[in-house]
């Protein structure tokens, strides 16, 4: 284990310690129902942090779970119907145009 050479002076000490200063935290006031509150922190009285409700103690908290299924599971099947039905009905327009510019054309001819 390392030890000190020599002891470290009084002065030396109270100058190194010099900048341990207790330092009164910051607070500000909920935006939600106006408590005082520590800055970044979620309200105590209400629940709420930057107007949102975030603590089970707030009357429209949702369950971070709940929501997530709420939304993803409606949003992926409709974009995937979509996505399909569009692709079945552009395929035989193509093919159908194609085929009628070939037939005008050894008409033509």
């Amino acid at each position: 284990m390392a030890v000190p050479k020599k002891r470290t002076g009084a002065s030396a000490q109270a100058k190194r310690r010099a900048n341990w200063k207790a330092i009164k935290p910051t607070t500000t006031t909920c935006s939600h129902c106006g408590a005082t509150v520590l800055t970044h922190t979620v309200c105590t009285e209400c629940g709420y942090y930057k107007g949102k409700a975030v603590s089970i103690k707030s009357a429209d908290y949702v369950a971070e779970g709940e929501v997530k299924e709420a939304k993803k599971a409606p949003k992926k099947t409709a974009k995937k119907a979509t996505k399909k039905a569009e692709v079945v009905e552009e395929k035989p327009a193509e093919t159908e145009a194609k085929a009628e510019e070939t037939v005008e054309e050894k008409t033509e001819e």
